[in-house]
């Protein structure tokens, strides 16, 4: 299963964004969606697992969850909006983690790309940054990876140039 890791689109979709996710068979948004319109478009595209963010109104609030818990090909995934990161989890998220016990955490918010091991807790940390305009990142970024037997590989991380 090939997955395209997005978040923080705050209402823009970067026309640049489909070509990169061609090659995926299903789009995972990390929150901060912006509207409704945007989530359909991409559900069009790809199928999407996507949770709601801080700027998310009612509308995206009622369709998506704050937490989703899922399994992909033998991995176990846990996606939030806000979620810190190892050692520096956000108020609440390490003591969910413990007994979730993901082995993908995902999570958006900080528009700082970053994916870490958690070797404390026994998982994998990716935040794919931020693809809209809005926010202080200077380049729009996403990732791209593969599940395949409980495993992650052909991770990459996908610029889509300056915000």
């Amino acid at each position: 299963m090939r997955i395209g890791l997005i978040s923080d689109t705050h209402s823009y979709l970067d026309p640049k964004l489909f070509g990169f996710l061609e090659e995926c068979d299903e789009i995972w948004h990390a929150g901060d969606i912006g509207t409704l319109s945007l989530a359909q478009e991409l559900a069009q595209f790809r199928p999407l697992k996507a949770v709601w963010g801080n700027i998310d109104g009612p509308e995206i609030r009622y369709e998506y969850p704050e937490i989703w818990e899922f399994e992909c090909e033998g991995v176990k995934v846990l996606m939030i909006h806000i979620g810190g990161y190892p050692k520096r989890y956000a108020k609440g998220v390490r003591k969910m983690l413990q007994g979730k016990k993901p082995d993908l955490f995902i999570c958006g918010h900080s528009h700082v790309l970053r994916a870490m091991p958690d070797d404390k807790l026994g998982l994998i940390h990716l935040n794919p940054g931020a693809c809209g305009r809005q926010g202080f990142h200077h380049e729009k970024t996403m990732m791209r990876f593969t599940l395949e037997d409980g495993q992650m590989s052909r991770f990459q991380i996908c610029r889509l140039g300056p915000r």
